[in-house]
């Protein structure tokens, strides 16, 4: 399965909006933070619509990018959280078929699945912890819940990157990263160090301070930068 911007942009979409839904469901949350989130969303699965007509396309992966983007920005403003979820299944029938396309087997389909949810889950957390300066009101059960949904799928992440032939294969020398093994290495710290951070934003939303949620927030912004390297560096040394 080879790294492309088209299928990366759709599914940080898709993800994303799942993660929205996750978020929405208990209706706790002020209208302008999913304002946000579907325009920030469907702005990315356009973007990746236009990627795919201009690079390579996936016809199905296309429509179903223009799809998504189209129902995000048409149900910008409303409360129902449900039109998401219609989202987030168009989005994951165009991952299929940028998987079957790229002649990719089941292994490959959960790395795509499993990876819009881990970068999905892991943005949204960072975003939703911008939110409490915004609406300071909130209870932090919305962030506890989302923090313990990214630690779970971190965990599916790396497992899903380790399954044959997978980034064993590359921290052993059994495939070529092209560095002498310095990308398994890099890829291995980003899985450790994400999981670790997780963690610590657990922890500090733990403390009743005001401030301990944004320790949180920063934390998690670390959070996307070595969860990011996790999901794409091994898919880009996998593809090589």
């Amino acid at each position: 399965m080879r790294l492309d911007a088209a299928t990366f942009l759709l599914q940080w979409s898709t993800g994303g909006l799942a993660f929205l839904w996750f978020t929405l469901r208990s209706k706790e949350i002020s209208l302008g933070y999913s304002k946000l989130l579907r325009a920030t969303y469907g702005v990315l699965a356009a973007l990746g619509a236009v990627a795919g007509f201009y690079f390579d396309v996936v016809l199905i992966r296309e429509i179903a990018a223009v799809a998504a983007a189209g129902i995000s920005l048409a149900t910008f403003a409303k409360r129902d959280s449900r039109t998401d979820l219609v989202a987030v299944g168009v989005g994951a029938v165009g991952l299929i078929a940028s998987v079957v396309a790229n002649g990719g087997g089941v292994v490959d389909l959960l790395r795509v699945i499993v990876g819009a949810a881990f970068l999905g889950a892991v943005t949204d957390l960072m975003l939703l912890g911008h939110w409490y300066l915004v609406q300071p009101g909130m209870t932090r059960k919305l962030l506890n819940e989302l923090t313990n949904a990214v630690l779970v799928i971190w965990l599916l992440e790396v497992v899903v990157m380790i399954l044959p032939t997978g980034m064993i294969s590359v921290l052993n020398g059994s495939i070529d990263d092209g560095w002498d093994g310095i990308l398994g290495y890099f890829w291995l710290g980003c899985a450790a160090l994400t999981g670790v951070l997780v963690l610590l934003t657990r922890a500090a939303l733990k403390e009743r301070s005001y401030s301990a949620v944004m320790a949180a927030t920063g934390l998690s912004y670390l959070a996307i930068l070595t969860a990011f390297g996790t999901d794409l560096v091994a898919r880009a040394t996998l593809a090589l």
